[in-house]
C-alpha cells in the first residue's frame, strides 16, 4: 500500500499549481500518489494536471464535469485514494524541500490517526511568518501520540485540513466528509480531533501556506463568510451524536468557536459593513445555543470583554469599542507617515522645480474630461515604435479609425519613429497632458510610478516576451537579478492594469503568479508576431534584400539575452571563428538585447560587409527573424517568436547552471528545448560543422515546443486585442 495519498483539488490556480506538484514529486521520498482533482476549472489547471499525469505515473487526474467546490472535490479525491494516509494539500501551497522523509518516519514509527505538521505563512513579498504551533505547544510534544483530552491546547492548532495527515481507514470508519461552502475545514478538523485516539505532532515546517495578494477567500468581502456558522453547527451536532463521552471537551471547543467567529467579524476585509450586525446576532444566537451547562474558560483582557459583550448581546457597545480601536490605529499610522514625509525647508524648496511643476500640471489635467478617442502607446521605456504596442496601433488604425493613436518617445529617439506617426516627447507638457487625458494606455512595460489610473481609463499591458527567466514577484527569490527592483512599487504599477496580453497558456500561468492583481488575462497570441505568421515568400525575400543578403546565403541570427545580474558579461562567442565554420555562403547577424539601448552601429538598411554584421540597430527584429535561416539564442524570448517560422533553433547556454541558480527560470530550457542544445562554444562550432543543427530529434523537439508555446500566433492576434479592448468585443 502506498504510504501517502495527496489529494490536490485545483480551481483557478494555474499560476501556482506547478510549484505545488513539483514540491511533492521532487521530494527525496517516492512512496506517494497524487490525486489531482480538476474542479471544472476555467483556466488551464486541468491541462497542467494532465501534463503531470502523462509524465509521472504517481499522478492521477479526476476531471469533474461541473464545479463542486473545495469540500466535495476533496471528498471525491478521497474516494480515489489508495494510500494508508491522506494529505489534503491546497493547490496554491507547496511542501518544504525534503520534508517527506521525516513525515514518513513519524507515520511508520507512531502509526497515528492524525499527524499534525508545522507550516509557515509565505507572503507575496517573500517574507515568511511562523505559525502559532510554538505558542500552542511551548514545549514540542516530541514523538508519541495523545488525545485532545490529554492535551486540550491542541484545539488551538490552525483548523485547516492541509496541515494534517489522516489515516484513511480512520476517516472511512468515521464516515466523515467535507461539508459544502467556505470554511469547510472547520467541520472536518474538529470532529477528527474530538475522537482520534492517536494524535501526533511533527515539529517540522512542511507546508508553505501561500498568502495570496488576490483571490484568497480570507481577503474577499461578502455574504459567503456567513457560511462559517453551519460548519460550526456540524461540529456540535457531531459532538451530540457521540453522546456524553465528549461533554468534558465542550468548553474548550466552545471557546474556540467564539474565538473563530470574532476573528471573522473583526477582519474588516470579510464582512460587509451593512451585514456586521446580522453576523453579530447570529454569533449571539450560537453562543446561547451551544454554551456548555457548566460554562467555559473566558479569556482575559480585551478578548474577554468581547466574549462578555457577545454573552449580553450588546452590539452597540461592541461596534463602538471596535470603531474607537480602529480610529486610534489610524491616528498612529497617520502620525508615522507624517514623520517620514517631513523634509527640511531646503529640500522642500528644491522639489519645487520644473518636474514638480509638470506633475502639478499633470494632476490639473486629470481633473479635465477624458479624451474618449485618445489611445496612448509606448514601448521599452519610451525607446521608440516597436513590439506589441506598434502592432496594436496599426491594427487599431485599420479597425477603429476614429481612435486617435499617439506615441510617447524619448527626445533622442524621435528620429526612429516611422513617418507620420503622432508622438509626444516624454517629460514635456504634451506628454503629461496625454497621460492624464487618454482613454487607452498601451505599453509593453509599465508606465512610470507617478502615473495615476483615472476611472474609466483602460490600461493594456502587452508584455514583450514569453518568460524563461523569473519575473515580477518571483524575482524576490533570486535577489541577484533584482537588485534595483522595488516590489511594493511594482505592485502599485500592476494594479493599474486592466488587461494582460498573453502569448500562450504558459505565459498566463506565470504572469498570474509573478504579477498578482485583478486584471483580465487575454490569451490572444502576440500582436507583434502577426507579421511572422502572415509572412509570404515575397515578404521573406524583401526582408533579406533590405538587409543586403543574397537568396542563397545561409543566414544565422545570434540573439543572446541580457544578464542584469552580471553587468558586462559576454557569452564565449567568437564571431569570426563561427563565420568561418559557416563557410563562404554563411552570414552571421548579431543582435544585442534592448537594454544595451542600441545606439549607433552600422546602417541597418545598408549592404552587409563580410560575413559578420551587427544588426543591433535594426528597427525591426521581426524582419531579422524573417531573414534568418537559423536562430541561436540562450534564454531570450526570441526563441518563442522565431518558433512561429518553424525553422531551426539552437540553444547555446554556456552559463546555464549559474544562470538558473542566480537569475531563476520557469522551466528547464535544456530539457524542453526548441531544438539542439550546446553549452560550450566548441560544441556550437561542431554542431554547425557536422550539420547536426537540423536532425530528426531537433525537429521533434521543435514541433513539441511549437505546440506548447506558438499555437495562438496565427496572424490574428492584433485584431483580437483591438476588438476585445477597444471595440468592446464586437465585430
Amino acid at each position: 500500500m502506498t504510504l501517502i495519498s495527496f489529494v490536490v483539488p485545483a480551481y483557478r490556480v494555474q499560476g501556482y499549481l506547478r510549484e505545488c506538484l513539483d514540491s511533492i514529486l521532487n521530494q527525496p521520498f517516492a512512496d506517494v500518489e497524487v490525486i489531482g482533482v480538476d474542479d471544472c476549472s476555467p483556466d488551464s489547471s486541468g491541462e497542467i494536471l494532465a501534463e503531470y499525469a502523462a509524465r509521472d505515473s504517481r499522478v492521477r487526474v479526476l476531471a469533474l464535469e461541473r464545479n463542486v467546490g473545495l469540500g466535495e472535490a476533496r471528498n471525491l479525491g478521497l474516494d480515489q485514494a489508495t494510500g494508508e494516509y491522506v494529505w489534503f494539500l491546497d493547490s496554491d501551497d507547496w511542501l518544504a524541500d525534503g520534508c517527506l522523509p521525516a513525515v514518513a518516519e513519524r507515520l511508520r514509527q507512531d502509526r497515528p490517526d492524525v499527524l499534525i505538521v508545522d507550516h509557515v505563512r509565505a507572503h507575496w513579498d517573500n517574507s515568511v511568518r511562523p505559525s502559532a504551533l510554538a505558542k500552542t505547544f511551548p514545549t514540542p510534544p516530541g514523538p508519541g501520540t495523545f488525545t485532545l483530552r490529554d492535551r486540550p491546547e491542541l484545539v488551538g492548532v490552525l483548523h485547516t485540513a492541509w496541515n494534517k495527515l489522516v489515516r484513511r481507514q480512520f476517516l472511512v470508519d468515521l464516515g466523515l466528509r467535507f461539508g459544502p461552502g467556505w470554511y469547510e475545514d472547520v467541520s472536518f478538523t474538529y470532529p477528527i480531533l474530538l475522537v482520534a485516539e492517536r494524535v501526533g505532532v511533527l515539529d517540522l515546517v512542511c507546508v508553505n501556506y501561500r498568502q495570496r495578494r488576490a483571490g484568497a477567500i480570507t481577503r474577499t468581502r461578502g455574504e459567503r463568510h456567513f457560511e462559517v456558522f453551519p460548519h460550526w453547527h456540524r461540529v456540535f451536532e457531531f459532538a451530540d451524536q457521540q453522546g456524553p463521552r465528549l461533554d468534558d471537551l465542550r468548553p474548550v471547543l466552545f471557546q474556540r468557536m467564539i474565538w473563530h467567529y470574532l476573528t471573522v467579524l473583526g477582519n474588516g476585509d470579510r464582512i460587509p459593513r451593512d451585514r456586521r450586525r446580522a453576523f453579530f446576532q447570529q454569533l449571539v444566537e450560537d453562543y446561547r445555543r451551544w454554551l456548555p451547562p457548566g460554562g467555559y474558560p473566558v479569556p482575559g483582557g480585551p478578548e474577554g470583554v468581547k466574549h462578555r459583550l457577545v454573552a449580553q448581546g450588546r452590539w452597540g457597545t461592541f461596534s463602538l469599542l471596535r470603531a474607537v480601536h480602529k480610529s486610534r490605529t489610524r491616528v498612529r499610522e497617520t502620525a508615522g507617515r507624517l514623520r517620514q514625509t517631513m523634509l527640511p525647508p531646503a529640500r522642500r524648496s528644491a522639489r519645487l522645480g520644473r518636474d514638480a511643476a509638470l506633475r502639478l500640471y499633470y494632476r490639473a489635467q486629470l481633473r479635465l474630461p477624458m479624451d474618449r478617442d485618445l489611445a496612448l502607446y509606448a514601448a521599452y521605456w519610451y525607446r521608440g515604435y516597436a513590439c506589441n504596442p506598434a502592432a496594436i496601433y496599426e491594427k487599431a488604425r485599420e479597425l477603429a479609425p476614429g481612435i486617435r493613436g499617439v506615441w510617447v518617445v524619448r527626445r533622442d529617439r524621435v528620429a526612429s519613429l516611422p513617418a507620420g506617426v503622432p508622438y509626444v516627447v516624454a517629460g514635456t507638457p504634451g506628454y503629461y497632458r496625454a497621460l492624464a487625458r487618454a482613454h487607452w494606455l498601451v505599453n509593453n512595460v509599465n508606465f512610470p510610478d507617478h502615473v495615476i489610473k483615472r476611472p474609466g481609463s483602460v490600461h493594456i499591458q502587452t508584455h514583450h516576451g514569453t518568460p524563461v527567466k523569473v519575473m515580477g514577484l518571483d524575482q524576490q527569490r533570486y535577489p541577484m537579478g533584482a537588485t534595483e527592483m522595488n516590489f511594493p512599487k511594482l505592485l502599485r504599477r500592476i494594479d493599474r492594469w486592466d488587461y494582460s496580453i498573453s502569448s500562450n497558456t504558459f505565459s498566463t500561468q506565470m504572469w498570474e503568479r509573478a504579477y498578482p492583481a485583478d486584471y483580465q488575462a487575454l490569451e490572444t497570441g502576440y500582436p507583434r508576431n502577426d507579421q511572422l505568421a502572415n509572412a509570404s515568400t515575397e515578404d521573406i525575400a524583401a526582408a533579406r534584400s533590405r538587409l543586403g543578403l543574397a537568396a542563397d546565403d545561409r543566414v544565422v541570427l545570434y540573439a543572446p539575452t541580457h544578464r542584469e545580474h552580471l553587468p558586462g558579461y559576454q557569452p564565449p562567442f567568437d564571431p569570426d571563428e563561427f563565420a568561418a565554420t559557416l563557410g563562404p555562403g554563411g552570414r552571421l547577424l548579431i543582435r544585442s538585447h534592448y537594454f544595451n539601448d542600441r545606439r549607433g552601429g552600422a546602417d541597418p538598411a545598408g549592404p552587409a560587409t563580410g560575413q559578420v554584421r551587427d544588426v543591433s540597430g535594426h528597427p525591426s527584429v521581426e524582419e531579422l527573424y524573417l531573414a534568418a535561416d537559423v536562430l541561436i539564442t540562450d534564454y531570450s524570448s526570441a526563441m518563442f517568436d522565431y518558433g512561429i517560422l518553424d525553422r531551426p533553433i539552437v540553444i547555446y547556454a554556456p552559463d546555464w547552471d549559474a544562470y538558473r541558480l542566480t537569475r531563476g527560470v520557469y522551466f528547464d530550457i535544456t530539457a524542453e528545448p526548441p531544438g539542439a542544445v550546446v553549452t560550450t562554444f566548441p560544441d556550437l562550432l561542431d554542431l554547425f560543422r557536422t550539420g547536426a543543427v537540423e536532425t530528426d530529434a531537433a525537429g521533434k523537439a521543435r514541433a513539441q515546443f511549437r505546440r506548447r508555446f506558438c499555437a495562438l500566433d496565427d496572424g490574428g492576434a492584433a485584431e483580437r486585442v483591438v476588438r476585445r479592448t477597444m471595440l468592446g468585443g464586437v465585430g
